[in-house]
């Protein structure tokens, strides 16, 4: 039996209204913005204690937080695995992803892990289920032109334009900064706390302080000036300048309790690192400390830690009064510092632990997994909660080079209990 024409006609325009319809709605499903939340199913893990060595190794740098999970980070996806001392990495305890968003950077404090999205979305989780606990929007983040490394270091450890800091009273803030403003935002619920313009790439971030600043330098106007935002208001407290100091100059934050967060102190120095000055942060302008002048002083607390003429030396960062000397270590170099805590790597890969007051060794062992030996140099690192994360690299290191090249192992991060 045959349709009359007409009707056939109709038929097939019936049809192919049909499918072209379920195309749509397939294209919609698969590119519409999106969001995938997979929350925990099993209950928040204790801190962890364990005891000083290595714990193993990680194909991704992670974020240690609140001393019970590790977060990562990935093209479009944060992530948490637990325990926080396991040996390799596990399946995720809680997923959040975001799709067509990129992920641009991850801070935590507490239990609060915040996401920062290539769109200026601001995802605020919570660590113990991996829930939203709020959105927000914020500036779209400076394009990078540096290469997205494997490991996702910078975006976990160094988080670019995504800093906290502390106010007096109590508050926690979050300041995103983009390429043309900056915005303050309340960490407990997202609020917004102020925005201002910025004048654009001629102003960069070095970090925030522990007395709830921002600081960023400025080389707008020709002389480079460091500039004090009061993170509650957003308004510049203060614009400053190292006394004599060259006209250009970079600047290196110091005693951060997590990458650029809650700084205690500020290095300067010209081209090429020479002339190099160490400065305490405090209510007014920053206060010299001769204690942080060389190159490669650690702040941890109120102490200066550095390595001078082969010899490890602890230091009153206020006074330069000279608290301890340690001799016995080879040669080695200052690592990383956190509470209570003051990291050096000898030239064999022994990582060793020192109390910053007293010079006392805490740990001393060599950093080796399994087989994969000492031949490497460290990349970069996180030393938090009593652990310390590095990347290895393969020697000699080539920048330029691809993740193959670049890593010294496929589980190229290194994790450690001190």
């Amino acid at each position: 039996m045959r349709f009359p024409r007409g009707r056939r006609r109709l038929a097939i325009v019936v049809a192919a209204l049909l499918a072209t319809a379920a195309v749509v709605v397939i294209v919609h499903r698969v590119l519409a913005p999106a969001e995938v939340s997979t929350v925990a199913r099993a209950d928040y893990p204790a801190p962890a204690r364990p005891a000083a060595g290595v714990i193993g190794r990680l194909p991704v740098a992670p974020l240690i937080v609140d001393g019970r999970l590790r977060v990562y980070a990935a093209h479009r996806q944060v992530y948490a695995d637990r325990p926080v001392d396991g040996r390799y990495r596990t399946s995720p305890y809680w997923s959040y992803r975001r799709w067509p968003a990129e992920l641009t950077g991850v801070v935590a404090s507490g239990s609060t892990v915040v996401s920062r999205w290539s769109d200026g979305q601001l995802v605020a989780l919570d660590a113990r289920t991996g829930g939203v606990l709020w959105r927000a929007d914020g500036p779209e983040p400076v394009e990078s032109t540096a290469p997205v490394r494997r490991t996702w270091a910078a975006t976990v450890w160094d988080a670019p334009g995504l800093q906290l800091t502390d106010l007096p009273d109590g508050r926690i803030v979050l300041v995103v900064t983009g390429d043309s403003q900056a915005r303050g935002v309340e960490l407990s619920g997202g609020r917004e706390l102020w925005r201002v313009e910025l004048p654009g790439r001629c102003r960069s971030d070095v970090g925030t302080s522990a007395t709830g600043l921002l600081i960023g330098l400025d080389t707008c106007a020709g002389a480079a000036t460091v500039e004090f935002r009061d993170a509650a208001t957003g308004e510049v407290r203060e614009r400053w300048r190292p006394p004599g100091g060259p006209d250009g100059f970079v600047v290196t934050p110091l005693g951060c309790r997590t990458g650029l967060s809650d700084c205690l102190g500020l290095r300067t120095a010209g081209p090429g690192g020479e002339g190099g000055r160490g400065w305490l942060l405090a209510a007014g302008s920053p206060v010299a400390a001769p204690a942080l002048d060389p190159a490669g002083a650690a702040l941890v607390g109120e102490q200066s830690v550095a390595v001078v003429d082969g010899v490890v030396v602890g230091r009153s960062a206020r006074t330069g009064t000279e608290l301890w000397r340690s001799a016995g270590l080879g040669t080695a170099r200052v690592l990383a510092g956190q509470p209570g805590r003051v990291h050096l790597l000898t030239e064999a890969n022994d990582l060793v632990t020192l109390d910053p007051v007293t010079g006392r060794q805490l740990s001393r062992f060599v950093l080796n997994v399994g087989s994969d030996g000492t031949g490497w140099a460290p990349g970069a690192l996180t030393a938090e909660d009593g652990f310390v994360a590095i990347e290895r690299l393969r020697r000699p290191v080539d920048p330029t080079g691809d993740d193959r090249r670049y890593y010294y192992t496929g589980e190229t991060v290194i994790l450690a209990a001190t």
